[in-house]
């Protein structure tokens, strides 16, 4: 099924999307937002610039933007996956807690905020994934509780791949970055060091999902010095939350 949105209100459009069958092609996107909310069962391509909430609260579907992406991709997302061949706006994978966003480009300020997994004997392991093929903004990873961020700095190779205060009020699961910058401006919550063997061999799937989607080489960037920034357990900070 292919919608042509250009003059389509964001309601319409949504509404269009599921009654839709399972695989729709959107056209000429200009900024309708929520696009995709709660959607499960489908596969949706995006050919243009959806606005503010692409993919909130996806339980299942598969989103991919032949574009840009604005804020708040993947809010509150549980399952799914989000490829956007562009950039991302801000606040990125907010509290998301289940699937993964892929990111060709950029990302600004405060990807993955809130994130968190968990695991039940019903869902069995939830644990959200985030990688991003250039740089991200500022509070990278703010308040982290859970899951998996990787920023892979293609393209700005010779500066710090990440803004300032990465892993503000983190308390849990991981930030991957691959860069041979020393790493400046990380709070007192984060223990920073070189990402083993064994840690590289944790994201491996992932770097070989993100090469796949967007037709590059996943060996040459694994290769490659990575850190990865974990909670700081002698920090007084994670004892303001319940365990994990």
């Amino acid at each position: 099924m292919s919608i042509l949105a250009k003059d389509l209100h964001f309601k319409d459009l949504n509404q269009r999307i599921k009654a839709g069958g399972e695989f729709v092609h959107v056209e000429d996107c200009y900024g309708q937002r929520f696009i995709g909310s709660a959607l499960k069962g489908k596969t949706v391509t995006i050919n243009g610039t959806p606005g503010n909430a692409l993919g909130c609260y996806l339980d299942g579907a598969v989103i991919e933007v032949r574009g840009n992406a604005q804020d708040a991709t993947g809010d509150t997302m549980n399952d799914g996956k989000i490829i956007i061949h562009g950039n991302a706006g801000d606040a990125l994978g907010y509290a998301m807690r289940g699937g993964s966003i892929f990111v060709k480009g950029n990302s600004g300020y405060r990807s993955g905020i809130h994130m968190k997994e968990y695991y039940s004997s019903e869902l069995k392991e939830k644990k959200p994934l985030i990688v991003i093929g250039g740089r991200a903004g500022s509070f990278l990873g703010e308040y982290m509780a859970g899951g998996i961020i990787i920023v892979l700095g293609i393209g700005v190779e010779d500066e710090q791949p990440v803004g300032n205060f990465t892993g503000t009020g983190m308390h849990g699961g991981k930030i991957f970055i691959r860069t041979k910058k020393e790493l400046i401006a990380l709070p007192s919550q984060v223990a920073v060091e070189i990402a083993s063997a064994d840690d590289l061999r944790e994201i491996e799937g992932a770097v070989n999902e993100f090469a796949a989607n967007f037709e590059m080489n996943a060996s040459s960037i694994l290769k490659d010095q990575f850190f990865v920034l974990k909670p700081n357990a002698k920090n007084p900070y994670k004892q303001l939350y319940t365990a994990n």
